[in-house]
């Protein structure tokens, strides 16, 4: 308990420290719940597209560390977090009750590059979507030529369709055909054929690899979101360590979590 406290007395003296409330909890089928929330008091800090926050899990013993979430959208009175079960930490959060208070450690990390100009495509794959409907929104607002490529097992599992073709143009691709292409995101003739200028992507790492490589031979500028796993969120842990051509290793926390292929090793 000492040590937590002590944790989040580092956060309140970095960045905001928000008690917010849970409005609602839209589930997504069994494996996935999307959390409303509004701040407790005062309004929302400005949140650029593509920053992620960390979230102290209420109530649950098994869990120290915070657990950093996508922000999928955000607005001076709400805030919206997709989140996907994966071990004791999401499935606390997932089932959140409404009037559930959480403490959420935000804004963080670097998010996508907003002058941008030209035919600009947004893939994602699985939750990584969740960055790709505010960002989506930020361009439509700016006048940019905006289309989605969402990525799924299975129709059941794309994601706030409705809300992206709300948006803009939207594209499907499933593992098993069961909604728009059959095949992986990064099969979709979209990518090798599409009047293409600029690519925003999340995702599985397989998949942003793959669209980075289209990215590259075709000479589309390109930033990905980097999941990589965090404990502080702050660059302090160095549990999130990437290399890059320019500086070596970064923290993707804190010079992240997004980055254009370019400065990336592994591309």
């Amino acid at each position: 308990m000492i040590v937590h406290r002590l944790v989040t007395f580092f956060f309140s003296k970095a960045v905001n420290v928000l008690d917010l409330v849970v409005k609602e909890n839209v589930r997504h089928g069994d494996e996935y719940a999307l959390l409303r929330l509004s701040p407790v008091k005062g309004r929302m800090p400005e949140v650029l597209p593509g920053q992620f926050v960390m979230v102290d899990v209420p109530g649950c013993r098994e869990t120290f560390l915070r657990r950093p979430i996508s922000i999928n959208y955000a607005d001076q009175r709400e805030l919206w977090l997709l989140i996907r079960r994966a071990g004791v930490g999401t499935n606390t959060l997932c089932d959140l009750p409404q009037g559930a208070v959480i403490s959420v450690v935000m804004p963080l990390g670097r998010g996508f590059s907003l002058d941008v100009s030209g035919n600009v495509l947004l893939v994602g794959g699985g939750v990584g979507v969740a960055p790709l409907l505010m960002l989506g929104k930020r361009f439509v607002a700016r006048g940019v030529d905006v289309r989605f490529l969402l990525g799924a097992r299975t129709s059941t599992e794309v994601l706030q369709l409705d809300l992206f073709r709300q948006t803009g143009e939207t594209h499907v691709a499933t593992d098993d055909g069961s909604l728009g292409h059959h095949g992986l995101v990064s099969t979709h003739p979209l990518l090798e054929q599409g009047a293409i200028d600029h690519i925003a992507c999340c995702g599985p790492m397989p998949m942003m690899q793959a669209v980075a490589h289209i990215a590259r031979q075709r000479g589309i500028n390109c930033e990905v979101s980097l999941e990589n796993h965090m404990a502080c969120g702050l660059g302090a842990c160095l549990c999130c360590v990437e290399d890059t051509v320019d500086q070596g290793n970064v923290c993707v926390c804190k010079d992240g979590p997004v980055f254009n292929i370019n400065r990336l090793r592994w591309t």
